[in-house]
């Protein structure tokens, strides 16, 4: 029986760019014809759908909301735990919604606090330390060059560009300099993984199931070498940017891959569904990034490419999502 489906989400157009912020401010919010695929993915699987829009927006309909349960893909607009909003006030609500809680959205934005639990689970991650313009930068002397520093509580690559990636320590001064300043957090300062990047979806939350691999190929190549994703990759240069599925790597890396997909997913608390990021270095061994629980739902992503290695679509995946959410409270 189709359920009424409330979309909260955060649109670019939404957000007015204020003076002194960075050219890629809104990067993680989502462009009009996300909530429209999903939106129609949702109508096709036989449910009504209610756009609510952003946590302002929720706030102010929370009494009359009038659904069953909300798709959540809120990223928020402020501080670290911005992710955690619509959540947070779903709970109190007592309302149903897809996705992660309030905590994994919190932990997993801040990638130095996800790291930790990569870490104490025995999980490979690239080498790090976290810096700012009081940092003694002699940490680097455990890890070497090049190395990438990022923003500490970030997504879809902002704060990344080309300079990025540091080969010494003036750079790599001048880097997290930048990243305090422009980004006002402090930098995550990684060793730079040589090498491939690949992306896993994980569904499910009983015995959820890592998906087919599907592999990151720039500029008509796999093997990335010293080449990344950056905010540029995934805008102005997006043409360069294919993605590939199956993976082009060994069964048994592939399978690794898979294995640590899950791990981090299970290790940070995920529901429903999430994507788990890695480099893969130049003797193959993988190295995970990051987790995403609120990952890029554009058909053209990962969510809408894995998919038809498995002999199924699109809307058929996002249909799936919800009745994962679904069986968790126990409507269906």
């Amino acid at each position: 029986m189709g359920k009424i489906v409330g979309l909260t989400y955060d649109l670019k157009e939404d957000y007015q760019l204020k003076e002194g912020d960075p050219k890629d401010a809104c990067a993680e919010l989502d462009q009009p014809k996300t909530i429209d695929a999903i939106q129609s993915a949702l109508q096709k699987g036989g449910h009504k759908i209610k756009r609510i829009g952003n946590v302002f927006k929720l706030l102010k309909e929370i009494n009359t909301l009038g659904v069953d349960i909300i798709f959540n893909i809120c990223e928020g607009l402020n501080g670290r735990n911005r992710e955690s909003q619509v959540p947070n006030i779903l709970e109190m609500y007592g309302i149903p919604f897809v996705g992660a809680d309030a905590l994994t959205l919190g932990m997993t934005l801040d990638k130095v606090v996800a790291k930790k639990m990569f870490i104490s689970e025995g999980i490979p991650t690239p080498r790090y330390f976290v810096a700012n313009a009081k940092t003694d930068l002699k940490a680097v002397n455990t890890i070497g060059f090049p190395l990438i520093v990022k923003t500490k509580h970030e997504g879809s690559s902002k704060g990344i560009d080309v300079n990025a990636r540091v080969e010494n320590l003036e750079q790599l001064k001048s880097r997290v300099d930048y990243v305090n300043k422009v980004y006002k957090q402090e930098a995550l300062v990684e060793e730079f993984i040589r090498g491939s990047e690949v992306t896993a979806a994980v569904l499910g939350n009983e015995n959820p199931e890592a998906m087919p691999v599907v592999q990151v190929s720039m500029d008509g190549s796999i093997d990335l070498g010293d080449k990344f994703y950056s905010f540029e990759r995934l805008s102005v240069q997006a043409a360069t940017l294919k993605y590939i599925c199956p993976a082009k790597l060994p069964k048994k890396t592939e399978k690794y891959v898979q294995e640590l997909a899950l791990k981090v997913y299970n290790c940070v608390g995920c529901r429903d569904f999430g994507r788990v990021d890695f480099r893969i270095d130049e003797n193959g061994n993988p190295y995970v990034l990051e987790i995403n629980p609120l990952p890029c739902l554009l058909p053209e992503d990962t969510f809408g490419i894995f998919p038809e290695a498995i002999g199924s679509t699109y809307d058929e995946t996002v249909n799936k999502i919800l009745d994962f959410a679904l069986k968790r409270y126990n409507m269906r």
